[in-house]
């Protein structure tokens, strides 16, 4: 059932105000009715002692049973101590029934919702007053009987139950938040590490392999020396940019914030690994097209990362790359021959492949790496891309 629109703007109101202010708004409110004509008279008459006429230390023991919520939150002991006592003299002196007494039930259950330290001493002390009260009004000749002193007690002690439940689930939800935030960081430092794992281990190791070409050439044919550190520079060059934009989604004000890491395109990345002198062939069947977001970057790597354990483990072997644009899905496929005097084993690329293989869930798909044929070594992949169209 929705609300009436003028209680639905109260409410709108009330929880535009800070704490402090909620809480002065409830002590005044509680306060006013203490003395507002039909309702001062409504509350609780515990000792249902002589009456004694409201006089100025009546007021004051009204006001302090009200006043004192404005610290219920800051100052849940203070509160209670402060509001209790007041109760107590407002009691045993006689005074008549007034509504200010709900700010003892107000009092409790904040101390319940809101004292962090020595609760149980607190309760304890609380307790003991009561029975101390009961006591006192028996021997000034109250009428209460002692299931009446019973009932009572237990209206006061579900106020602070209700005040510790409340503070017990705030507790657990604050956990679980915490639980939450530590999960996503977690996470991100993971997808981070991947990142930089996919990013540097290609790039290195195709500059490691550029390297080692030049400095075998150096002397019998130096004019590929040249090609050999064109190369280099520009697998560099790669590098430092797909870097740059990682480093830079770490700074949510910096430019690069929210981009997702630079990819290039499957043709960049193959041309860059020939240039290191690995032959490799590219075959894509069906459409290219644009392909934002994880799909298109979990294509990438898996190239990238099936071709940088081609140069790190069968360096000179060729390597066929296929790529098959589907409607709804992308599949990569890529094998490479091992040398014919080692035999085609998983390459132990640390959190490489299992990378990939997360990677990849993470989009719907599925990734399998292996031997294939004994002396081959294939890695595939099925990659949804969501177009249904």
């Amino acid at each position: 059932m929705v609300p009436p629109a003028n209680v639905q703007r109260v409410l709108r109101w009330w929880r535009s105000r800070s704490l402090l202010g909620q809480d002065v708004v409830l002590a005044g409110l509680v306060a006013a009715g203490a003395f507002t004509p039909g309702m001062s008279g409504t509350g609780v008459l515990f000792a249902q002692l002589a009456a004694r006429p409201l006089d100025a230390l009546g007021v004051v023991l009204v006001l302090a049973q009200c006043l004192p919520l404005v610290v219920r939150r800051r100052l849940p002991r203070i509160c209670l101590v402060v509001i209790g006592a007041a109760f107590v003299a407002h009691q045993l002196l006689g005074y008549p029934e007034t509504s200010a007494a709900v700010g003892l039930f107000a009092a409790l259950y904040s101390a319940g919702a809101h004292l962090a330290a020595r609760r149980r001493v607190t309760a304890l002390a609380a307790t003991a007053g009561y029975v101390a009260l009961a006591v006192a009004a028996y021997r000034l000749g109250s009428a209460e009987r002692l299931l009446d002193y019973l009932v009572f007690f237990v209206l006061l002690a579900a106020c602070w139950v209700v005040g510790s439940v409340v503070r017990a689930r705030a507790a657990s939800e604050a956990d679980r938040q915490q639980l939450v935030a530590q999960a996503a960081v977690a996470a991100e430092r993971a997808r981070i590490a991947a990142e930089l794992h996919d990013v540097v281990t290609h790039h290195v190791t195709a500059m490691v392999v550029q390297a080692d070409a030049a400095s075998v050439v150096l002397h019998t044919a130096p004019d590929r020396v040249v090609t050999g550190l064109t190369a280099i520079g520009d697998t560099g060059r790669a590098a430092l940019t797909e870097l740059r934009v990682l480093l830079g989604v770490l700074n949510p004000t910096g430019p690069d914030a929210g981009r997702a890491p630079a990819v290039g395109s499957i043709c960049d990345l193959v041309q860059r690994v020939r240039a290191a002198g690995q032959p490799i062939e590219l075959v894509q069947t069906g459409t290219p097209r644009p392909v934002p977001g994880a799909p298109e970057l979990a294509v990438h790597r898996v190239v990238q990362e099936s071709l940088t354990n081609a140069l790190k483990h069968a360096p000179g072997a060729p390597t066929v790359v296929t790529v098959d644009h589907g409607t709804d899905a992308i599949d990569v496929d890529v094998v490479t021959r091992s040398p014919t005097t080692v035999p085609a084993t998983a390459p132990h690329s640390g959190r490489g492949l299992a990378g990939l293989a997360e990677r990849v869930q993470l989009t719907g798909g599925q990734l399998v790496a292996g031997p294939r044929d004994g002396d081959l070594f294939a890695v595939t992949a099925h990659i949804p891309t969501g177009d249904r169209s």
